[in-house]
């Protein structure tokens, strides 16, 4: 008999158990599905063995990590499918490209997608959830391994590993069809209660749930401005020649990092010019109010358009929405007794547009500072007037939110969503999400300018995440233009800063799992030094050496 420690109490279960057993047992303890196990810390699938003696949690499809595993899975469920009805051709590809709300795009590389098409993938993808189809884990040397995925017509995963510094690689396998993916997967396609395929564009769109309620669809919403947003990074991708990291490790080999790090820069630099042009073009606006989840650049967006608008002869002025808190004691408090920062509610919101209008009549305002070490606006003499070449550019999480700038004419705003929409993609079947990147870039930051751990920055998170959903993605299509502040090359940079720092949470510490986790990520990347960037890149903002004050 094997035993185990489950919730304090010993539990025992026949030889040969696999902790799908167990998930099955103790299903109703728990108001959603077992996803996976974390035996003695460690978090393991359900396909694994139970070890006889281990300490162990059931972590279900809710979770952060339990939801990834649907996700995954999802996926390898689809591109086996199409395997299927494309008669294993292999000239026919596809890619998983971003999410787009509760969507997942995947574009077609060698035939065209129908509506036909579409149901007949659908409907073979519900025959093997039916079936409860079986997914297999096998350890292979990274040489058979890479002969598996290059006879298979896998260039992208041959070039992965051909970087890579471990003897084996994890291989799954669903029917047939062999594919590898970055984390953990479920035992079986019977797992994947609830999805939805639909033609979306050029290619397919695969509906999933949300972790908050992983067993009810909800019908994907399009978002045209994030998508578009999304497309151009694709199109920026196809012009660098580089879709995965396979091939920006090949490139920076061959010596060509500071042609893809000149050519991604200038990209960046002609899309700030478009959007200057739009906001002179349109004429009338006054106040350019830009906003955006955390470590999406802003700062350094918001004075790259500034240079961009006075090449137009104009008169830009920065503006930070944080300026407007309201004194500490003021400050609503969250569910948990703690300072909500992230809330409308924290904003003096009549005190900034009460300032707005004035400067829109003309008037003389002194606009305030707020001081974060005593908690206090302050006031020092920094006095507008508004004149009729000059131009607000406000930044700040709630910039897009209408309540935030109620009291000012809807013609006087230009409205712009600015995030690091990561165009990379580990391989075609494994993206790498923004969330990631973004995460990647705030330890970075927070560790040079705020002397924080990466056990710090990781813990506040979750918090940080909520606020977004809150305040910012529900207004991220309410806007007049999007800017994807994501550079091709970034992590490649990154890596030399955000390793030592992930090393330093330690085993045991509740932030070591996502930490651990980073690093095998960062593993994909060759570093490469930052001395080279221009001094203006966003990359400036998280690394240091910005000639702006950042």
């Amino acid at each position: 008999m094997l035993k185990v420690i489950y919730n304090g109490k010993e539990e025992e279960f026949g030889d040969g158990s696999t902790y799908e057993d167990l998930a099955r047992a103790k299903r109703s303890e728990y108001d959603a599905d077992i996803a996976l196990v974390l035996e003695n810390g460690k978090i393991r699938e359900l396909f694994h063995d139970i070890k006889d003696g281990a300490e162990v949690k059931l972590i279900t499809m809710k979770r952060q990590s339990g939801h990834k595993a649907y996700v995954r899975t999802a996926i390898l469920l689809l591109v086996k499918a199409l395997d299927d009805v494309l008669e294993h051709d292999r000239t026919k590809q596809v890619k998983v490209e971003f999410s787009v709300g509760n969507g997942y795009y995947v574009s077609p590389h060698g035939f065209e997608v129908t509506e036909e098409l579409v149901a007949g993938v659908k409907e073979h993808m519900l025959e093997m959830v039916k079936e409860a189809a079986p997914i297999h884990k096998r350890a292979f040397p990274t040489e058979d391994a890479r002969k598996i995925f290059a006879a298979a017509g896998m260039e992208d995963k041959d070039k992965l590993f051909h970087f890579r510094r471990s003897s084996t690689v994890n291989v799954y396998s669903l029917g047939t069809y062999r594919d590898y993916y970055y984390g953990f997967m479920l035992p079986d396609c019977g797992y994947i209660k609830a999805f939805d395929l639909i033609k979306y564009e050029d290619g397919f769109m695969l509906v999933l749930p949300d972790a908050k309620t992983p067993e009810t669809l909800d019908p994907f919403v399009p978002k045209p401005r994030l998508f578009s947003a999304l497309k151009q990074a694709e199109d920026w991708g196809n012009k660098l020649g580089i879709d995965c990291v396979g091939d920006l490790n090949e490139r920076i080999c061959n010596g060509d990092l500071t042609d893809i790090v000149l050519l991604q820069e200038a990209l960046h630099e002609r899309r700030i010019a478009e959007i200057a042009h739009k906001i002179v073009e349109r004429g009338g606006v006054k106040f350019v109010m830009i906003a955006g989840p955390s470590s999406s650049g802003k700062t350094t967006f918001s004075h790259r358009l500034s240079v961009q608008l006075a090449s137009y002869g104009l008169k830009p002025h920065p503006i930070a929405v944080d300026d407007y808190f309201k004194n500490r004691e003021d400050t609503p408090l969250d569910e948990d007794g703690n300072y909500n920062f992230e809330c409308l509610e924290a904003i003096d919101v009549e005190l900034f547009n009460n300032d707005c209008v004035k400067l829109l009549n003309g008037e003389t305002v002194e606009l305030p500072t707020f001081n974060f070490k005593t908690g206090k606006r302050e006031y020092k003499g920094n006095f507008k007037t508004l004149g009729k070449d000059d131009i607000l550019v406000i930044e700040g999480i709630h910039g897009l939110n209408d309540k935030m700038s109620h009291a000012l004419p809807a013609e006087s705003k230009f409205r712009i969503y600015i995030s690091a929409l990561t165009s990379l993609n580990v391989d075609e079947h494994n993206r790498i999400t923004t969330t990631d990147g973004r995460l990647i870039r705030r330890l970075v930051r927070d560790a040079r300018t705020r002397g924080a751990s990466a056990q710090r920055t990781i813990s506040m998170w979750p918090s940080v995440r909520r606020g977004e959903e809150e305040n910012i993605f529900p207004f991220q299509e309410n806007v007049d233009e999007a800017f994807n502040s994501a550079l091709i090359y970034e992590l490649a940079v990154l890596k030399q800063f955000a390793e030592p720092l992930l090393f330093s949470v330690k085993p045991g510490e509740p932030e070591y799992y996502e930490a651990n986790r980073l690093l095998k990520f960062m593993e994909y990347f060759l570093g490469v030094s930052s001395e080279n960037l221009p001094n203006n890149s966003i990359v400036r903002e998280f690394v240091g050496g910005s000639c702006f004050n950042v």
